[in-house]
């Protein structure tokens, strides 16, 4: 049975245009105009009804009036990228199930941008998705409130240190930062230095990287240097980005890669410079992927299931079952690298 919220909203549904206009003092039609920048009303009115509007989370309905009373087998799945195999991985888990289950997944792609994940959000819940996956829990207040309000299962994959909406799948990136640093240091590594991508956009690894040094702070230890390369995560900014950082810090013994891209450019740079590993420098990366464990010296590295993220997520967003926090852990592979 639906409930009236404290601002006269409904819970239990989609927040609606009545909603929005309830909120802003004014009548539908008005509203309307307003939202959809034709016809006349005064800047007063067009703030008040755009107020609104975003504070609830209001998304236009795309299909009303013609498929809505069908039921939508649309499922919106939001990833920040496709050049790094992490995500495409993450989607196949999906895409079994949704399609096993008789939904077709709509992907988009925010390039770890979240205005852009805000805007295909947005597009994808005017279409009145049965449900949404999107990567990571963190989000702008506008995201945040249409997924919360779009009275759909949503699934946030790849991370659990963080509070979700629905349903989160995934592990604890702090927990692997802090056993990469724990796994260097039982290794008599002691000069550790790190080269990484842009954490202001990528905040799982930025969660690893903070764990990983609040892990090294706690035995006494320090960061030597760091290279944080301003761009999305790639072998030749790991290539280029250990060069740099060995200018600098030419004592380093280790080096905590970002991922495995980075770790892997940095291991083609050892190998460009005879540079030996481990025995002159130790090389760890994130994500476990098949490139970085089928090297000579396979990488030393945190292996995720990430297909497996997917699939999971997709199956409880098929569910009428209650929220759920799903952590399915990771896997220290020990390597050849360190």
């Amino acid at each position: 049975m639906q409930s009236e919220a404290e601002d006269g909203t409904q819970t239990g549904a989609m927040i609606t245009l009545t909603d929005v206009a309830r909120a802003a003092g004014v009548g539908e039609s008005t509203a309307s105009r307003v939202l959809r920048g034709h016809g006349s009303f005064s800047t007063k009115t067009r703030e008040s009804v755009l107020t609104a509007a975003r504070s609830l989370g209001y998304v236009p309905n795309r299909i009303a009036g013609t498929l809505a009373s069908m039921g939508s087998k649309l499922v919106g799945v939001v990833i920040p990228s496709l050049s790094n195999i992490v995500f495409p991985d993450v989607l196949r888990g999906a895409n079994t199930v949704l399609v096993g289950a008789g939904f077709q997944p709509v992907v988009a792609v925010t390039d770890y941008d979240p205005e852009r994940e805000e805007s295909v959000i947005e597009s994808l819940l005017s279409w009145r998705p049965a449900g949404m996956m999107v990567a990571g829990l963190e989000h702008t207040e506008r995201t945040g409130a249409m997924l919360r309000n779009a009275r759909i299962r949503v699934a946030e994959l790849l991370d659990t240190d963080g509070e979700g909406i629905d349903i989160v799948v995934g592990f604890s990136n702090r927990k692997a930062g802090r056993v990469s640093a724990q796994h260097l240091m039982s290794r008599g590594y002691r000069c550790i230095g790190y080269v990484g991508h842009d954490l202001s956009l990528d905040l799982r690894a930025a969660k690893r990287f903070a764990a990983f040094r609040a892990a090294l702070g706690e035995a006494g230890l320090s960061i030597i240097g760091e290279e944080i390369i301003r761009a999305a995560s790639s072998i030749e900014a790991g290539r280029d980005g250990l060069a740099r950082l060995l200018e600098r810090c030419p004592d380093l013994d280790a080096v905590y890669f970002s991922n495995d891209d980075m770790a892997i450019g940095g291991y083609f740079h050892c190998l460009a410079h005879g540079i030996t590993i481990p025995d002159r420098l130790a090389i760890f990366g994130y994500n476990g992927l098949d490139v970085a464990r089928s090297a000579p010296q396979p990488l030393s590295t945190i292996l995720t299931p990430r297909v497996t993220v997917g699939e999971i997520g997709a199956r409880l967003v098929c569910s009428d079952g209650p929220s759920a926090v799903v952590d399915i852990g990771f896997e220290l592979i020990e390597g050849a690298t360190t």
